[in-house]
């Protein structure tokens, strides 16, 4: 049986307070850093982040979709995270990028 994937889809948005020869996507880490922190009653990350066309996508499992959703939200609210910040409910038998998309919210 395939596990349910949730994919969050991050634009590519550099952030807006870099200094010269600041790495553009701090958020990154921020998201990185938040989703290591999950003490896996929420959900866990499935895979590494990675890039997809003019997003970035992190991946979550683990958990019932409520959580996993909830967990989303909690990253598109993280305070350098860009506006724009979706979910998709995936598979792992799926396709990166497929599913059906959920709103976070603003």
């Amino acid at each position: 049986m395939a596990e349910l994937i949730v994919e969050i889809h991050i634009p590519l948005t550099p952030a807006s307070d870099l200094g010269e020869g600041d790495y553009p996507f701090p958020w990154i880490d921020d998201v990185e850093e938040f989703l290591g922190s999950l003490d896996g009653a929420d959900g866990e990350e499935y895979d590494s982040g990675e890039e997809l066309g003019d997003e970035y996508l992190f991946f979550l499992s683990g958990a019932s979709e409520q959580q996993l959703v909830g967990v989303a939200r909690r990253v598109a609210a993280l305070p350098r995270v860009p506006a724009g910040v979706y979910a998709t409910l995936n598979d792992s038998e799926g396709d990166m990028g497929e599913g059906r998309r959920v709103g976070l919210g603003a």
